[in-house]
């Protein structure tokens, strides 16, 4: 098969295309002509120069491929301006979806994300029945990934073939821009001063996501979400993880519930006035509430994870040491 992927000089999306030529098939990479390919070195590719809001660039793109990949997304909410990624996960994804009904691709594999997912206020893990459930203007990142799989159901309704993943917290080595690294990073610089919340994180591997992608072009059902995940565990836990792995003592400070808002507050306006901050304040909200997902339907019809996190964070750890990012 020959694929078109976007998003593939970024963290997912390289990982995709490694694992489509890895599988024997052809991978064409979308990308601008300003673009790194830094995440691509070693790997056999044919470009395709263009852009998810360029239309006759996509049609170009497509023409010829049996499969899309649409990974392409502004995912780095808390540093992004919200306009422009609204117009990139939505409007994006709309060009995206008609070029490739238009070049008449077989199947279109659309990257969402398990914030577009519900979250159960009993704290057990939810599937891919539960709708949207947060504020869209406090996590419009979640909300514009809904947004988009409305697009792409708007799509799949006039007879074109999508499937949607549903990746969660995405680790592994190879995330260039620190989208979610950013804990390893934490816990090594603080160690055992990172506040830990009562909440907790649901987890996968990036090497895992990119063979799931594979598995739901493959067999995945038409217009069907798949949530990819590989472990749920508490803040606590994770932490311990990382702080084994790094080196350091694990974390301790309790956070609790009641200072998040007012926690949240305080990140927003520090944002808004150019101070970073290590977390922002969308994160710091969840703190406290477990967010769990079941993973049920994709290990049934997709296959099975292969990477353990514990596993996943090393490779992550060796990594950014080996890049410099430690």
């Amino acid at each position: 098969m020959k694929a078109l992927v976007t998003g593939a000089t970024g963290f997912v999306g390289s990982h995709i295309v490694r694992a489509l030529v890895a599988a024997g098939h052809t991978a064409r990479v979308l990308h601008r002509m300003t673009s790194k390919l830094d995440a691509l070195a070693g790997v056999t590719t044919e470009s395709a120069l263009g852009d998810i809001l360029d239309p006759d660039s996509l049609r170009a793109a497509c023409s010829g491929c049996d499969w899309v990949f649409h990974v392409a997304a502004v995912a780095d909410y808390w540093r992004a301006d919200h306009t422009r990624m609204f117009t990139a996960n939505v409007d994006g994804t709309r060009h995206v979806l008609e070029a490739a009904r238009e070049s008449g691709v077989k199947r279109v594999v659309f990257t969402s994300s398990a914030a577009a997912i519900g979250f159960r206020e009993d704290g057990l893990p939810a599937n891919e029945a539960f709708r949207f459930n947060l504020s869209p203007a406090q996590f419009p990142y979640g909300y514009s990934k809904v947004l988009a799989e409305e697009v792409v159901q708007e799509a799949v309704a006039t007879g074109q073939d999508v499937v949607i993943t549903n990746p969660v917290v995405v680790m592994g080595p190879g995330d260039l821009n620190m989208i979610s690294g950013s804990y390893i990073v934490q816990v090594k610089r603080f160690g055992r001063f990172v506040p830990v919340t009562s909440g907790g994180i649901a987890v996968v591997d990036v090497r895992d996501v990119a063979a799931l992608h594979l598995a739901a072009a493959e067999r995945g059902r038409t217009g069907e979400r798949y949530i990819l995940g590989t472990a749920n565990y508490t803040h606590r836990e994770w932490y311990s993880m990382i702080a084994d792995v790094v080196g350091t003592r694990p974390p301790f400070l309790p956070l609790p519930d009641f200072v998040l808002p007012i926690a949240a507050a305080g990140i927003h306006l520090a944002r808004k006035v150019g101070i970073e901050t290590p977390v922002d304040a969308d994160q710091t909200r969840l703190g406290g509430r477990n967010i769990y997902f079941a993973y049920e339907k994709a290990l049934s019809e997709l296959g099975k994870p292969q990477v353990d996190m514990h596993q996943s964070l090393r490779d992550t750890y060796a990594w950014y040491r080996a890049h410099g990012y430690l």
